[in-house]
């Protein structure tokens, strides 16, 4: 996937709409991903083919999806109090 720094972004808005034209752009902030630029019918193909949990899970062949759960690195356990 490309990626534009805003700067870019704002001095040629043409450019990043014809590279969204091949594949979806981030455009960064400092660096830092912070938006995405896609067609219209990029954005209707994702939001129209998200599935949720239940429905994979409901597919006939799930028991053969890999799953490996990954804990979350700023999570941080605290200690619970039930007095």
């Amino acid at each position: 996937m490309q990626s534009i720094s805003s700067r870019e972004f704002n001095q040629d808005v043409g450019k990043a709409k014809r590279a969204a034209e091949k594949e979806p752009v981030f455009i960064t902030d400092r660096g830092t991903p912070a938006h995405v630029l896609l067609t219209v019918d990029q954005y209707y193909k994702l939001i129209h083919s998200s599935k949720s949990v239940a429905d994979l899970l409901a597919m006939p062949d799930c028991a053969e999806i890999e799953f490996e759960s990954v804990r979350d690195a700023d999570s941080t356990l605290r200690e619970v109090d039930l007095s």
